[in-house]
């Protein structure tokens, strides 16, 4: 009897000074790479998405219609700032936008090209919430903005286009994330600037060093 109590005893010591060994779980942050419940992105990770395959990304004059600019090339990428647990609301810091001018062309009446589209006042605060959707924010006292160089009939124009901010979603199916007819006032320009533009974009996939970002 007393040698059981003494063996019992001596497990039950070295059970307690074995390092526990957790099984591996999945992360349960509002960001993840690889897969739905993931690994978790890490703060300071850099985010970058062209624009999804056989897509452009347009600033027409209209939120139905047709007339405007049209890119095939664009790209952004934004450093996570925020990743808690989710549901919640990650955040992330865009620090670039680019938009290739060899891949823009304008239907625009009298204008015969683009030169150049930069996005200003970078850089912009993107919150992205477990539900799926995405605002676009300015630094406090500034504005979204966009200014359009193009080459016209008359000579070279310069339109300056505003926003408040920017709404979007993201979608895990090819991890992407869209815009569509985002509203800008026309701030700045001649009369061959449309007096308002209408941003439309699907940024896809959307990775982290190469892993596709998914929204948990």
């Amino acid at each position: 009897m007393r040698t059981r109590t003494l063996i019992t005893l001596v497990g039950s010591v070295a059970a307690l000074t074995l390092p526990f060994i957790a099984p591996a779980s999945a992360a349960d942050t509002v960001l993840t790479t690889g897969s739905l419940g993931g690994t978790a992105v890490a703060v300071g990770d850099v985010l970058t998405a062209p624009l999804a395959t056989g897509t452009s990304a347009t600033l027409y004059s209209s939120a139905t219609g047709t007339s405007g600019i049209k890119c095939t090339t664009s790209q952004f990428t934004a450093t996570v700032t925020a990743n808690p647990t989710a549901p919640g609301t990650a955040t992330e810091s865009v620090s670039g936008q680019s938009f290739d001018s060899s891949s823009c062309t304008s239907n625009v009446l009298g204008v015969t090209g683009v030169t150049s589209i930069t996005v200003d006042n970078l850089p912009y605060t993107t919150a992205a919430v477990s539900d799926g959707t995405l605002t676009v924010t300015p630094a406090a006292g500034s504005t979204i903005q966009t200014t359009v160089k193009l080459t016209t009939l008359l000579g070279s124009i310069t339109c300056v286009y505003q926003a408040p901010s920017l709404s979007g979603t993201s979608s895990n199916t090819d991890t992407s994330i869209n815009f569509t007819s985002q509203a800008f006032t026309k701030t700045s320009g001649s009369s061959l600037c449309f007096s308002a533009g209408y941003f439309t974009a699907k940024y896809a996939p959307v990775t982290d060093g190469g892993a596709a970002v998914y929204t948990n």
